[in-house]
């Protein structure tokens, strides 16, 4: 791989027609290069199709959410280190409001005098305050700068989709993966996250077939009789940098096995289509892996069936190299060529879609290049807080949260424990609780759906704290409980706060 890889890149920079060596679409980069292409002299790190302005406002808005959250531990260190002083408060508001944008609760303040300071429950209490000020400016301002929900939609249905419906894992490190990594709209993108990318195969079954009733009953986003079809994707991670330690937890660092198990659950889904609504009701298959280091994709070709092929692939880091020296409509031209020799049985529908996530990624490597230095130096696990429900569609940043789509507790107990697992490390070893966004989404014209919504969450906190009752006991577990009416289109309403139910107006 690593010969034809130097062939390729070679090749590209000198302008040399010939086929690199091995089977074409054997791995990544392995297809013929499309013609005779002229080297250029391109800055390090700026490729001719990524978007610069885009990277710019993206890193500035992950910059400034990750820096609220960051700047909570040193704000109550020198709270702490004040609690004993006559004007305590005074200067522990004062510090918080410069520092935090906001002003701590009182009632946490007032009897420090007499006891200890509960620094457990502040800090839980400026994460959860944190993470609603984050969600009011996502509803209210946009920051992500999406739009082109409309146009993303007309391009889907061109390559042969009507819905994309995406399942990475629920690793902190790919909470990005949509806005971000793959630099798409992130409100027409279905995304349910899972341990390991092992997605409910009957959460995404009801989906499929409330799909398929809205284009029979009211033609969105297409009729019935449009021949497109409900792609399913699956994105796994791997690390570049230390791929026996921090790859994916799930499936114990083991790439292989993670793409293995995304293909497994794939395939089940399929069948789960077929077996209840007959063979002609069908679904298309996309199986991606992520490097959580780089941000770099790899897109899994297809085998002379038409299946998923686990051992071949096309790397978009691979393909940076090899068109970065070259002018946009070189780089367009070759990209396109290289997806089509690589992977020849994929329909040109799926191809073009490839192609689209490919050249899309290529911004986000130039990212990763210009403002990390080609990886992250948080390789391993730096989420700030846990999210547990349906919905998150505001956190679109890596390392921000470790995502738990679940219905209840028990169905979703794995997905669960490796979180905790994670925040046991990154948390409770240092003496801070792990922080629980409890949160359910619902339709607001559906009759007693904000009273379900209500009611899920407070029976899943419930249900968090029994089955880690040694934390709860220790004040190292604290849960916050939102919903959010997603017809409105407005802000998160908080319900209630572990922290305790007489700061829930300090949270407003």
């Amino acid at each position: 791989m690593l010969q034809a890889r130097r062939h390729l890149i070679r090749a590209a920079r000198t302008g040399a027609a010939e086929a690199p060596l091995g089977r074409p679409g054997a791995r990544a980069g392995r297809s013929p290069v499309v013609a005779p292409l002229a080297a250029r002299s391109v800055a390090r790190g700026m490729h001719p199709l990524a978007r610069g302005d885009e990277n710019a406002q993206l890193y500035a808005y992950d910059h400034g959410v990750k820096s609220a959250f960051d700047a909570i531990v040193p704000v109550l260190k020198q709270v702490s280190a004040l609690q004993h002083e006559a004007d305590f408060e005074l200067q522990a508001q004062t510090i918080a409001r410069r520092e935090l944008g906001f002003e701590l609760p009182v009632s946490l303040l007032a009897d420090a005098w007499v006891e200890q300071l509960d620094m457990r429950r502040l800090f839980a209490w400026c994460v959860f305050e944190t993470y609603r000020r984050f969600c009011d400016e996502v509803f209210t301002t946009d920051p992500l700068g999406t739009g082109g929900d409309s146009e993303f939609q007309a391009f889907l249905q061109t390559c042969g989709f009507h819905t994309l419906d995406i399942s990475p894992c629920a690793d902190g490190r790919m909470a990005h993966v949509i806005r971000y990594v793959l630099r798409l709209p992130y409100r027409p993108v279905r995304r349910r996250s899972y341990a390991g990318g092992l997605f409910d195969i009957a959460d995404s079954l009801d989906k499929w077939v409330e799909t398929e009733l809205f284009r029979f009953r009211e033609g969105r986003p297409n009729t019935a009789d449009e021949p497109t079809r409900y792609l399913k994707a699956v994105v796994y991670h791997y690390s570049s940098v230390d791929p026996a330690h921090e790859g994916c937890a799930a499936h114990g660092s083991d790439t292989a096995r993670a793409a293995r198990a995304g293909v497994e659950r794939l395939l089940e889904f399929q069948q789960a289509v077929q077996n209840t609504h007959c063979c002609g009701a069908s679904i298309d298959q996309l199986l991606i892996g992520m490097d959580t280091d780089t941000d770099a994709i790899r897109i899994h070709t297809t085998d002379s069936a038409g299946g998923i092929d686990l051992d071949h692939y096309i790397d978009a880091r691979d393909i940076y190299d090899c068109t970065r020296a070259l002018s946009v409509i070189e780089a367009q031209e070759w990209i396109t060529g290289h997806v089509q020799a690589a992977s020849p049985g994929t329909s040109e529908g799926m191809s073009r879609f490839m192609v689209h996530l490919l050249t899309n990624n290529l911004s986000q490597i130039d990212y990763v290049l210009r403002y990390h230095g080609g990886h992250y130096s948080d390789t391993g696990h730096a989420e700030r807080f846990i999210g547990v429900g349906i919905g998150f569609e505001e956190v679109q940043l890596r390392n921000l949260t470790y995502f738990a789509y679940l219905h209840t507790v028990e169905e979703g107990g794995q997905d669960l424990d490796v979180g905790i697992g994670i925040f046991k490390r990154l948390n409770v070893a240092h003496g801070l609780p792990v922080p629980v966004v409890v949160r359910y989404d619902y339709h607001g014209h559906v009759p007693g759906a904000r009273e379900r919504a209500t009611g899920r969450c407070r029976r899943v906190a419930g249900a968090l704290n029994e089955r880690y009752p040694d934390l709860s006991a220790q004040g190292l577990l604290h849960t916050l409980l939102v919903i959010r009416d997603v017809n409105a289109a407005g802000r998160i309403e908080v319900l209630d706060c572990s922290v305790g139910a007489h700061l829930t107006q300090e949270i407003h």
